[in-house]
C-alpha cells in the first residue's frame, strides 16, 4: 500500500520534510542532498506547529493500517485462490518507508506482490515516486525474488465513488432541507506546480473524472466545483486555490458549501490542519456555512472498495486477461526527461524481473 505518508509523532516531522524535498521525482533541485536538508530545516518549525494543532501527528499510518487489514480480511473470502493476503505500508517520506518495507518484505519470504497506490489518481509526483522507489529497492535485491504486478489508478472505481457519495450526502443533511440543493459541493484536491502539469501529467484529468463520477452518482443535485489546495512556493500551481474559491463564493452571495477530499483516502494535514482548521475557519469569518465531507477513513464501503479493486485484479492477472501493469501504466508523460521512470515501467512491466 503506497502514500506519501507523514509524521506519526511531532518529532518526526523534520525527517519527512527531509525525506520530501530530498525527492528528485517530486522536487527536481539543484545540489539538492546539500539544499534539501536546509530547506527542511526553516520549514521545521511551522509544519511541527500545525502537526501539534492536529494532536500530534499524522494519523495516516493509522488508517492505513485498519484499510488494508479489513482489505484482506475480505480478500480472503473474495479470491481464497492466493490467501492468505498480507498488507505492507510503504510510505514514500515517513516511517514505514520503502525501505524498511522491503526489508521487512524480503525477512517474510514473500514471492508474489502487488503494488497498490493508495492515491486513486495517478500523478508522477506522487505515485510515479512512489513506484520509481520501489523498482530502487526491487532492482538492488533489497526484496527478493518477487513476482510484481501494479494497481495504478483508480478514481473511478464504483465503490470508491460511492463511498465518496455516501460522505457528501452525510454533509448535506447538515444543512436546512429548505437551502440544502442550494449548497456548493467544492472538490478539493492537492495541487501540482503547472511544469508537471504541463509536461503532460495525468492528474488533473483522472481527478476531474472522479468529481464527475460522484457527480453522477448524486445525480448532479447541486452546483459544484474542481479546487486546488496545498501550494507551495512562489511558482505557478494548478488553480483556482481552494481558499479563493471560498472567498470568492462568499462575494458572489453563496453562504453554503461542502469541502471535499476527492485525492486523499484518509485524514492527515491537509484535511485536518488545511481544511478544517484554516478553510472551515476562513468560511465561517465570511459570514458562511461550511461543513467538510469526512474522509473515507474507516469506511466499510471504501475498505470494501479496496478488495474488489485487489480481487478483480487477482482474477484478471491469473486468467491472462491483464499482464503485470495497465495499458496507460505504460505510456510516460510526453514531457518526461526522467529516465527513471523509462527504467521503472519497463521493469514492473516484466513483473520485476530482470
Amino acid at each position: 500500500m503506497l502514500n506519501m505518508g507523514g509524521p506519526s509523532t511531532v518529532p518526526e516531522t523534520y525527517d519527512f520534510l527531509k525525506n520530501l524535498f530530498m525527492d528528485g521525482d517530486l522536487i527536481p533541485l539543484p545540489f539538492q542532498r546539500v539544499i534539501a536538508p536546509l530547506i527542511a530545516k526553516r520549514r521545521t518549525p511551522q509544519i511541527e506547529k500545525q502537526y501539534a494543532d492536529i494532536g500530534g501527528g499524522s494519523p495516516i499510518l493509522k488508517y492505513t493500517e485498519m484499510q488494508g487489514a479489513g482489505m484482506c480480511e475480505l480478500l480472503d473470502e473474495l479470491h481464497p485462490e492466493t490467501a492468505p493476503h498480507k498488507p505492507y505500508v510503504a510510505f514514500r517520506y515517513a516511517n514505514p518507508l520503502t525501505q524498511e518495507t522491503a526489508q521487512r518484505i524480503k525477512a517474510d519470504g514473500v514471492k508474489r506482490a502487488i503494488a497498490f497506490t493508495q492515491y486513486p489518481q495517478y500523478s508522477c509526483s506522487t505515485t510515479g515516486s512512489s513506484l520509481n522507489e520501489l523498482f530502487r529497492r526491487g532492482r538492488a535485491g533489497e526484496m527478493g525474488d518477487i513476482e510484481w504486478s501494479v494497481i495504478d489508478r483508480w478514481g473511478t472505481h464504483p465503490g470508491f465513488i460511492e463511498a465518496v457519495a455516501q460522505n457528501i450526502e452525510a454533509a448535506l443533511a447538515k444543512f436546512q432541507p429548505s437551502a440544502r440543493s442550494d449548497v456548493v459541493i467544492l472538490f478539493s484536491a492537492h495541487s501540482l506546480p503547472m511544469s508537471v502539469v504541463n509536461r503532460g501529467d495525468p492528474y488533473v484529468l483522472e481527478v476531474s473524472a472522479s468529481v464527475n463520477a460522484v457527480m453522477d452518482r448524486l445525480g448532479h443535485s447541486n452546483p459544484y466545483r474542481l479546487v486546488w489546495q496545498s501550494q507551495v512556493g512562489p511558482s505557478a500551481w494548478m488553480g483556482m486555490q481552494t481558499g479563493e474559491a471560498i472567498k470568492g463564493l462568499a462575494r458572489l452571495g453563496k453562504k453554503e458549501a461542502i469541502l471535499v477530499p476527492i485525492a486523499f483516502t484518509s485524514d492527515h494535514i491537509e484535511t485536518l490542519y488545511e481544511l478544517d482548521l484554516e478553510y472551515l475557519k476562513e468560511g465561517k469569518e465570511l459570514g458562511m456555512e461550511l461543513h467538510r465531507a469526512e474522509s473515507l477513513n474507516g469506511s466499510p464501503v471504501f475498505i470494501r472498495a479496496l478488495a474488489d479493486i485487489t480481487a478483480k485484479h487477482l482474477r484478471d492477472y491469473s486468467a491472462r486477461r491483464i499482464g503485470p501493469t495497465s495499458v496507460q501504466m505504460g505510456l510516460r508523460c510526453p514531457g518526461c526527461k526522467n529516465m527513471t521512470c523509462s527504467q521503472q515501467k519497463h521493469w514492473f512491466a516484466r513483473a520485476g524481473r530482470s
